[in-house]
């Protein structure tokens, strides 16, 4: 079954959500992460998906903190990205924070090698992020984009014990304007080539939701979607995406 994941984006402790991955371009949906957290637990979500922003721009860790509390508080089980980039920081996230995946995005581009090894100690609870302009692949907080397409990124770690392959089109991101079709078809060929994947970036109506579902029927790899602004602004139901999704709606 598609799952929805409500996306919470942490930056200086508050929830906020950026445009096309600009820090200088966010808005801020509230001020006690926490509490949103439930808010989306207590409408039907399942899984949360945690961004440490701070920790994007850092190169580290910075919102361990909230994270454990919003685990805590909600008791779903979540994923966390953001400056995550060496077996020490994957380690110290799942044992104090209570996360139960891992998102490795630039360190994985760099020293895929690194993150195959990675994969085979923690396996099952880390994740490729890969997030991408353009189907190129951009890194450092989406400051930079890469010359590797996320294709063939992705290609380097099918077969790996991966909890999901991650994969935002930060154009666009938090830009209310839906899901081109050629990401669509990334959906597609990334879940075709047995990857577990979750999709971001652009889910804004329950019409994008439909056209991921059926693309997970046709390919039931496709495991999840994230939203972030669409839910905060309305456009998009927790309760009513959960139901849809579950074939309840």
């Amino acid at each position: 079954m598609l799952q929805l994941l409500p996306a919470i984006d942490l930056l200086e402790g508050r929830c906020v959500r950026l445009r096309q991955g600009n820090y200088e371009d966010s808005t801020v949906f509230s001020d006690d992460p926490v509490e949103m957290a439930r808010r989306w637990q207590q409408e039907g979500a399942e899984r949360l998906h945690l961004v440490d922003l701070d920790g994007a721009r850092a190169g580290r860790p910075v919102n361990q903190g909230v994270v454990r509390r919003i685990v805590e508080a909600t008791g779903l089980p979540c994923q966390l990205g953001g400056g995550i980039r060496d077996e020490q920081s994957i380690r110290s996230t799942l044992e104090q924070t209570g996360v139960d995946r891992v998102i490795i995005g630039t360190k994985a581009l760099r020293e895929p090698d690194w993150f195959a090894g990675m994969c085979g100690l923690f396996p099952g609870h880390l994740a490729l992020g890969l997030d991408a302009r353009n189907s190129m692949v951009a890194t450092d907080g989406w400051l930079s984009v890469s010359e590797v397409s996320v294709l063939e990124l992705a290609g380097r770690f099918v077969g790996l014990p991966l909890a999901a392959v991650i994969y935002t089109n930060i154009a666009n991101d938090g830009m209310m304007q839906g899901i081109d079709e050629g990401t669509l078809q990334d959906f597609r060929t990334l879940a075709a080539m047995g990857l577990p994947v979750i999709a971001s970036g652009g889910v804004t109506t329950m019409s994008d939701l439909a056209a991921l579902r059926l693309i997970a029927r046709e390919q039931p790899n496709l495991i999840g979607a994230i939203t972030g602004r669409a839910i905060y602004e309305g456009t998009i139901s927790v309760r009513s995406a959960v139901d849809f999704l579950r074939g309840a709606g």
